[in-house]
């Protein structure tokens, strides 16, 4: 998609007649359309389908050169140099006006203009970003928060300047091709010489026309021991780091093609109290407590209070409610907050003007790879520059020495002059690297009289002896260049080692935290039966039930009507509700019921059940007289008043019953009506009265 349509300079519409459209020199290729298609409409009949058809076409093509400008120039990194557009300009710019000194932001944003087409605020707000990095840009001033998410001062009020890694690393005019900058003024790189693995150092994220990127930024020093290893044929593995630190779970990171599980570095304090010491990426100081804020108004969890004391480094500490001890909070913040978060990775850089996606071996092995040819090219431009100067010294030895500049006094013209001085060298060939040319006799010719009476020829060949010694050295390296490379590698990760210790721990995996197990009972579901609601907003007196965020409720009508719903804000049930509870597909529950002709008892257990789907545990037409989870020592019947009747209340053992599914019949007690069936002696229940026991056989 990104490879950009060749641009004729032809009008695309296919109207009969049309003229072509002048060439397009500034992208507004509307115009173009617009005033050919008023053209015609005014001079030529058209054909409404042909216009149509020549409109999609422009527009097509317009989208497409859109979507490849954006892939290409604003939103994925190269993976040459590893950076966007706006980055690589920004760096030329200091580079530009690199003196040592902290130069104004201000000033860096208006000069990188000359290179960057979009405005200025762009242009400072990635200029921060870089500095927040730190490896590139040194920053004097408020450069904003990363842990709070403060803004950075006004670019006229901060300053800034290339690091010493930057200036060493990043920089070589002699090797870097350039292209003209947008209005042909200047001349800006095409990519640095980059010797750094810039694309994982770093990190970046970007979203273009159906393609997005984000690679996670990792620790530079392991980066410098996987090229190290790739170098010598090692295996390697090199995981995220992140600048606000936390605890690292990466087994799901799959070599940069899946992601990670970044958590806050929590500590508790004391029996009460947790202080959050390290954040994940992606969340800031105040994100963190709003998530935190969100889960408690949700009733997730409870928290008495949150103060948040970060400074320079990050301390925020949450007190727990009373009965809450701070390990359980703890899982709670993970289970329910930004205190966890997932981070998702995928690899998606330009190679060769086109977007590939590659994995964290893959660009590391393509960074590695430049940074041989990067060191082999100064190596040899090291070498050719280092025999120019052996060159020339031996020239000027001899131009000195045997006086070669006192035969051109008798010279006329210029050309005299050039012929004497080849004359001269004739019998010094073999002295010479090679041969001499116009532009060595000129610059001997410039050769101040001073310079040649104080020329001192030990010292001369001092300086010739330690150029010869480092062309030496030079052809050394070029040689063994895998080893030159790797030293090269060495004496960086000794000089920044220490400077760029890992961040954010890694851990081989996080403890799954069981969200049920951790979730507060936050919720108090009550009953009221004169309005018929049920609900944890309703200010009933029956059931006051303690919930969590995911719990279900077990509603069992009078009927024998059952059904699981989610936990209720306010839900109409009418009056004839039997129990309220929490479902548990183990539990036994026991049953008293009658269907007007016979009384039965029965114990079972409701198993499964679809959510909000009704079901019935006794039969139609039928009535419960006794409901109640678990099982009863012992049941207490009574009978209604009756004609010859000599037994008027009764007791039994449920637990002689066996525990079956909800639809079965159950155990008879009686066909006599019942007046009640209850767990405790009720009023009217007569101790004297000689009662007996039902025995199920």
């Amino acid at each position: 998609m990104s490879a950009r349509k060749k641009d004729t300079g032809q009008s695309e519409l296919s109207i009969e007649g049309a003229q072509p459209a002048p060439a397009e020199t500034n992208g507004n290729g509307g115009d173009h359309v617009i005033a050919e298609t008023v053209e015609t409409i005014v001079h030529k009949p058209f054909d409404p389908k042909k216009l149509e058809a020549g409109l999609h076409t422009r527009v097509d093509r317009g989208f497409l050169d859109y979507a490849s400008y954006v892939i290409r120039d604003r939103a994925i990194p190269n993976l040459a140099d590893g950076l966007k557009p706006v980055q690589r300009r920004i760096l030329w710019a200091l580079h530009e006006k690199d003196d040592g000194r902290f130069i104004k932001v201000a000033n860096v944003v208006g000069h990188t203009m000359q290179y960057h087409p979009h405005g200025d605020a762009s242009i400072g707000d990635a200029l921060v970003v870089l500095a927040n990095k730190r490896y590139l840009i040194e920053g004097q001033g408020n450069f904003g928060n990363i842990f709070t998410g403060d803004p950075a001062a006004a670019s006229r009020y901060i300053e800034c300047r290339l690091t010493e890694l930057a200036r060493t690393e990043v920089f070589n005019d002699s090797i870097t091709d350039f292209i003209s900058s947008y209005d042909g003024r200047n001349k800006e790189p095409v990519t640095l010489p980059c010797k750094l693995p810039l694309n994982l150092m770093l990190g970046t994220e970007g979203i273009a026309v159906g393609l997005s990127a984000r690679i996670l930024p990792h620790n530079f020093p392991e980066l410098l021991e996987a090229q190290i290893a790739i170098l010598k044929k090692q295996p390697f593995k090199c995981l995220p780091d992140f600048a606000t630190g936390g605890l690292m779970d990466a087994r799901d990171y799959q070599d940069g093609k899946g992601s990670v599980k970044v958590r806050a570095k929590l500590k508790a304090k004391d029996e009460s109290t947790v202080v959050i010491k390290e954040i994940p990426p992606t969340t800031t100081t105040e994100s963190l407590i709003a998530s935190i804020e969100d889960a408690v108004q949700k009733g997730k969890l409870k928290v008495r209070s949150i103060n948040d004391f970060t400074s320079e480094d990050v301390e925020i500490e949450i007190r727990c409610p009373q009965g809450v001890d701070a390990e359980k909070l703890i899982d709670a913040l993970y289970a329910f907050t930004d205190c966890e978060v997932t981070i998702s990775s995928r690899i998606v850089v330009i190679k060769n003007n086109r977007p590939v996606e590659l994995t964290v071996s893959e660009i590391l092995r393509e960074n590695t790879d430049q940074l041989v040819a990067i060191l082999k090219r100064e190596l040899e431009l090291r070498e050719k520059n280092l025999l120019d100067e052996l060159h020339y010294r031996t020239l000027e030895r001899i131009f000195i020495e045997e006086r070669i500049y006192k035969k051109i006094e008798q010279c006329k013209t210029n050309e005299a002059v050039y012929a004497s001085v080849y004359e001269g060298f004739k019998s010094f060939k073999k002295e010479l690297v090679r041969d001499i040319v116009d532009a060595d006799v000129e610059k001997l010719l410039q050769v101040r009289i001073r310079r040649i009476s104080l020329f001192d020829i030990n010292k001369h060949r001092e300086e010739m002896e330690k150029t010869k010694a480092e062309l030496e050295e030079t052809l050394k390296n070029l040689k063994g260049l895998t080893k030159y490379v790797i030293g090269h590698l060495e004496v960086l990760l000794e000089k920044y080692g220490k400077v760029y210790p890992r961040l954010t721990t890694k851990s081989a995996r996080h403890e799954e935290v069981d969200v049920k197990a951790v979730a507060f009972k936050a919720f108090k579901v009550s009953y009221d039966r004169e309005t018929g609601y049920v609900g944890y907003k309703v200010s009933g007196e029956e059931f006051r039930l303690e919930c969590t965020k995911f719990d279900k409720i077990l509603l069992v009508f009078r009927d024998g009507t059952y059904k699981v719903t989610e936990l209720p804000e306010k839900l109409f049930v009418g009056q004839e509700l039997f129990y309220c509870g929490l479902p548990d597909r183990e539990k036994v529950f026991t049953c008293a019921y009658t269907d007007r002709e016979a009384s039965y008892l029965k114990r079972f257990t409701f198993g499964g059940t679809i959510m909000n789907k009704a079901y019935s545990c006794i039969p139609e037409k039928s009535r419960i007289l006794y409901f109640a989870p678990e099982t009863p020592k012992t049941l207490y019947i009574r009978y209604k008043p009756a004609p010859h009747q000599k037994v008027s209340q009764q007791t039994c053992d449920p637990a002689q019953v066996e525990v079956k599914s909800p639809k079965t019949l159950g155990r008879q007690i009686s066909i006599k009506d019942i007046s009640s069936v209850t767990a405790e002696p009720t009023r009217g229940w007569d101790e004297k009265e000689t009662t007996t026991k039902i025995v199920f056989a």
